[in-house]
């Protein structure tokens, strides 16, 4: 079955890990009738958490699709994770969908993943709802949270279905639209039951006509005749709620707040309901704005007689399957055996078969038409790029993923697996774009970067199941260098009879420093000491030198080599002679020539909370940090902090940051230039440094 945009509902499931949305999704495919049975994340039986890293460490780790039909609508739920590692998977879910509805567990309120889902909504022009989960909890409050969701995002926080409380739970469930009443049972099936009066929740200030004069306000905003008709007393009727409300989201001034239980089903079945009755479909969402091949901005009408414009928002790689692409279809009709335009690889390229997904199941369609989700197999493209119809060229802009900012080693466990290693990586950055991998041009260490040691742990985890490469991750080195301080003059003088021809090479060298890393090489020898033809071996001798200093063996830079004077033999003279004597020259001179170690130094831009700003400082004084700065934060409540620190004391900061903002802080991180390491430091790292090397 092909559905048309006016009958899909596009919607992402975010927020805080563990606030309940993969219970939530599958409490939903099973009231929908998707499912026989309602699955449990504990036992790994879900719909959505299907890969065998979710079910171990029971949490999601990738974005999944599960379809359903309600009320004639097909919905698209994009299940998204909530742990910062893989913040990536909730960007991508957030911009294919054309809602996002954000879990809050009744039971811990708003968490910093309730804001960062909000906030990430909210900059794509994303409508929002608010669904309480956990009130089967004993702990739970509904109140308390929809308190907290109030103070945390204003005004347009506007509930729907509310809870009534007696004797410290949960009596019956208020539709605020219908004013009715519900009873669930055992089954999670709906009885209607009488309305309660005044108060309904016990030691709250939440009354009931308090909830419906805060509705009809929320309402009269979105129109000017209902807002006279609320200024003059006269009660809306269900259909101007239902159009207000549903106005209300699509515009972003109304936040819908809805009650539920996942595990008991309590209120999912209202919760379908206001699905596909409150929520926009792609026709009524902003026109998406794409760049045409001129650079120039043109906006895409969702309509299956347009020219086709999709984007992918996500890759998967399945050993089994192969490359399998979610793609969304903002105009015309996607087909299997299309040959299509990618403007983003400037290639043309032939769609595979497409599916619907609901998790791990593929159900196999002939077409998808504008405003729909879709995954296409064994298709040779990439996340972020554009497919579009020859005669209309449009691009548009990539996923705005996190940067990687935790990074590790990466080594094989056993020798020879460094092919497969590259190949596995190779396929999870495919998958992943908050994944880095990339060589240290200093230490030569693979390094591979992410958003968190769990990111990264994961990763590694993968590799070995899916393509069977084991392997360890270790701290990066730091790629120290070394150089002197002051100018010396000194001999260099190789000598060696061994019958025959012997061995002879003198230079006078004077080493100096100068600005930049390359070797800097003069001759000032007078009357022939040494042959001109010698010059270059001199050189050399001296660049293959610098690869290792002489206090700890790292590279050396900003030495500026003069040779000087010397003398050569007719006979024993060559060219590996004065090469030789040119290195023994450079140990000598580098000894007497005050020579330092230099670690690099990178730039940070952090950004945190305004009431963590001294926390920050503080530990970035620790870390030899020096403080350039501070400025107010796009983000209201937001400093951004920019400091100078060695790249030596950054390694577990993303793990400080986070612990310390729980999740609210982020920071960018790029070398800039190296500088003397302070000599206390010194012994320490040539003994670690000497290790390293045994």
């Amino acid at each position: 079955m092909t559905n048309n945009a006016e009958t899909i509902k596009n919607i992402a499931l975010a927020g805080h890990n563990g606030s309940g949305k993969t219970s939530l999704a599958e409490a939903l495919l099973f009231r929908a009738g998707v499912t026989e049975r309602l699955g449990k994340t504990e036992e790994g039986n879900t719909v959505c958490d299907f890969d065998p890293e979710e079910i171990k460490r029971k949490v999601s780790i990738n974005t999944s699709i599960a379809n359903f039909m309600t009320e004639g609508i097909k919905v698209n739920l994009i299940d998204t994770p909530g742990l910062f590692d893989f913040e990536g998977g909730m960007r991508e879910g957030i911009t294919a969908a054309g809602t996002v509805m954000i879990t809050v567990s009744g039971k811990s309120g708003v968490k910093v993943g309730t804001k960062k889902a909000y906030k990430f909504a909210e900059k794509l022009g994303k409508s929002r709802v608010f669904v309480v989960t956990k009130l089967d909890d004993p702990n739970a409050n509904f109140y308390n949270t929809l308190t907290d969701l109030k103070t945390a995002f204003g005004p347009t926080v506007c509930p729907v279905v509310v809870p009534v409380i007696r004797d410290g739970s949960i009596s019956s469930y208020i539709n605020l639209i219908e004013m009715k009443a519900y009873k669930y049972n055992d089954k999670g099936e709906a009885v209607e039951t009488d309305m309660p009066e005044g108060d309904i929740a016990d030691k709250m200030d939440y009354r009931l006509d308090g909830l419906i004069q805060a509705i009809s306000e929320a309402v009269a905003e979105t129109d000017d005749e209902l807002m006279e008709k609320f200024f003059e007393g006269t009660a809306f009727t269900q259909k101007e709620l239902i159009d207000g409300i549903h106005k209300g989201v699509n515009a972003g001034m109304i936040t819908p707040v809805i009650a539920t239980s996942a595990e008991s089903l309590a209120g999912i079945d209202m919760l379908l309901k206001e699905i596909s009755l409150l929520l926009p479909s792609p026709l009524e969402v902003a026109k998406p704005v794409a760049e045409d091949k001129n650079g120039d901005p043109v906006e895409i009408n969702c309509s299956v007689s347009d020219p086709l414009a999709a984007f992918v928002f996500r890759t998967t790689v399945d050993p089994f399957v192969g490359k399998m692409s979610y793609i969304k279809v903002y105009a015309g009709v996607l087909k299997p055996g299309d040959t299509v335009f990618d403007s983003t690889s400037g290639q043309n390229v032939k769609i595979g078969k497409l599916y619907n997904m609901v998790g791990k199941k593929q159900e196999e369609v002939d077409a998808a038409n504008a405003g729909d989700l879709v995954v296409a197999v064994k298709t040779d493209i990439c996340t972020s790029d554009t497919l579009c119809d020859p005669a209309r060229t449009v691009k548009f802009d990539a996923v705005q993923y996190p940067a990687p900012c935790y990074s590790m080693a990466v080594k094989a466990k056993a020798q020879g697996d460094e092919s497969k290693i590259s190949a596995g990586i190779a396929k999870l950055l495919e998958e992943d774009p908050t994944l880095k991998y990339e060589q240290d041009p200093s230490t030569t260490e693979q390094i591979l970067s992410g958003l968190g040691d769990q990111h990264l742990e994961i990763a590694a985890s993968k590799l070995k199941e899916k393509f069977g490469a084991d392997v360890v991750l270790t701290v990066p080195k730091i790629p120290y260098k070394e150089t002197i301080r002051k100018k010396v003059k000194v001999e260099g003088k190789h000598k060696k009879q061994s019958g025959g021809h012997g061995q002879y090479g003198h230079v006078w060298m004077e080493f100096e420093p100068t600005v930049g890393d390359e070797l800097v090489f003069e001759e000032k020898v007078f009357g022939g000491a040494v042959p001109k033809n010698y010059f270059p071996a001199v050189e050399k001798g001296i660049q293959e030198s610098m690869k290792k200093g002489v206090l700890a063996g790292c590279p050396v830079v900003g030495l500026k080599a003069i040779l000087v004077d010397g003398s050569y033999h007719p006979v024993d003279s060559s060219e590996m002679a004065f090469k030789t004597a040119a290195s023994i020259a450079y140990k000598e001179g580098l000894k007497q020539a005050d020579p330092v170690l230099l670690e690099p130094i990178g730039s940070l831009s952090v950004r945190v909370s305004d009431d963590k700003t001294g926390d920050v400082m503080g530990e970035l004084n620790k870390r030899r940090g020096r403080m350039l700065g501070m400025n107010p934060a796009e983000e209201e409540g937001m400093t951004e902090i920019l400091a100078d620190v060695p790249v030596r004391e950054m390694h577990d900061f993303a793990t400080y940051l986070r612990q310390t903002t729980r999740g609210l802080g982020d920071f960018t991180f790029e070398f800039v230039r190296y500088e003397q390491l302070p000599a206390n430091l010194v012994p320490e790292v040539i003994v670690s440094l000497s290790s390293d090397s045994e």
